[in-house]
């Protein structure tokens, strides 16, 4: 090990302040996206005082990593004077953070490199524990405090800018939400119809086609090599779907025999399986992409645009008839027939143009913005790479 590289445990302490005083405060627990977050337990009737006090710039982390996939629940506190996490998290500070700053100590936790050595050393039979003493084992580059400053510092300025985009995005999208319940939602009686409008089928608008499974045997790959492969985990909240690292890839060779099930720019695509009724359109930057079979995809579009329909499937109404739709007990899926046969309402012409006229450039700064965010997320993996520099002092 490089003398740049330091032993943590040198630099941190377990706490374990119990909240003895009953106090009323938040409790939280660690997600794998190494947050703290409204913890979901039922403590009706728990004996509260057994709880961890959580307070301001120190850690909780879970040490058993066998159920977290390939990251570990680690997060700082730094949001709240003080809250509360349960007794089964392990907690620690910093001995001196004019040596070592808790943001910059986060920042190396939020390394995938971390998330893979803290898996590769856990141990156990029944679970798989990264404990304690291994925590403390861990090594990792402490340059002078000015240093470490910076580069949270970077951090944080590229963390604020997609906060700032993810806060244009969600307006956005509320305005075109707003738009669509006004003028089509909005003191409309599916009964009693305006002149001129009517309900048709939603097979009379695109066609919908089913992805493809694949072939047995077959892998995706992590390389990025061939084409990419949607699945129902790369869905996203905002409107559209974007490529990002996050995604696998299906080889040239394997999509070949899947090549019929590819999705173009603007393609809606519907979950049907799992987390059924997620919605989102296609990017371009996913042209081509290959889909999972785990999804239906609307193309084709006649009459109405696809910003149209879209709006209609994430409407109150149309989630509820897709929920009507859907069958299945355990496994719960969504028929082809059930989709091509949700009822749509088609306005008059010149409404829907001067709706996708409304909507044009609301889609464009959002697609702007979410692939910028994009970029922020790839900058701040390059910055959390660039901790890893064993001489940081000569990288001023």
């Amino acid at each position: 090990m490089t003398s740049s590289y330091k032993r943590l445990g040198d630099y941190i302490r377990e706490v374990n302040f119990r909240n003895a005083n009953l106090q009323d405060i938040p409790l939280m627990g660690v997600s794998i996206k190494k947050e703290l977050m409204p913890s979901i337990a039922n403590i009706v009737g728990t004996d509260m005082s057994t709880y961890k006090l959580l307070k301001k710039n120190q850690f909780a982390y879970g040490p058993v990593t066998s159920r977290n996939g390939d990251k570990i629940s680690i997060a700082l506190s730094n949001k709240y004077d003080s809250c509360l996490v349960s007794q089964a998290y392990s907690t620690f500070e910093i001995i001196n953070s004019n040596e070592l700053i808790p943001e910059y100590l986060m920042m190396w936790f939020k390394r995938t490199e971390f998330d893979r050595y803290a898996r590769f050393m856990s141990h156990g039979s029944a679970r798989e524990i990264f404990s304690w003493q291994e925590l403390c084992e861990t090594f990792l580059p402490v340059p002078s405090p000015e240093k470490q400053q910076q580069l949270v510092n970077e951090y944080h300025t590229l963390q604020k800018r997609i906060d700032l985009n993810n806060q244009l995005i969600a307006k956005l999208e509320e305005t075109a939400q707003t738009i669509y319940k006004q003028w089509f939602v909005e003191g409309i009686d599916l009964e009693n119809l305006p002149e001129g409008w009517e309900i048709k089928k939603l097979i009379d608008f695109c066609d919908i086609k089913g992805g493809k499974r694949l072939p047995k045997g077959e892998e995706l790959n992590d390389l990025k090599k061939g084409n990419p492969y949607i699945k129902v985990a790369d869905m996203t909240k905002s409107k559209f779907v974007v490529l990002n690292k996050s995604f696998q890839f299906v080889s040239d060779e394997i999509q070949k025999s899947i090549s019929r099930y590819i999705v173009q720019k603007n393609d809606i695509i519907i979950s049907i399986v799992g987390t059924i009724g997620l919605v989102n359109i296609i990017d371009s930057s996913l042209e081509k992409a290959n889909l999972t079979e785990n999804c239906y995809r609307l193309t084709n579009f006649k009459i109405v645009h696809s910003d149209y329909l879209y709006y209609y499937l994430i409407s109150p109404l149309g989630r509820q008839e897709i929920e009507l739709r859907t069958v299945g007990g355990v496994q719960a899926k969504l028929p082809m027939y059930n989709v091509q046969s949700l009822p749509i309402i088609l306005p008059k012409k010149e409404i829907l143009v001067k709706f996708e006229s409304c909507l044009n450039p609301i889609n464009e700064l959002q697609n702007t913005l979410t692939r910028e965010n994009h970029k922020l997320e790839e900058l701040k993996e390059l910055l959390l790479g660039k901790m890893a520099v064993a001489d940081l002092e000569k990288n001023n």
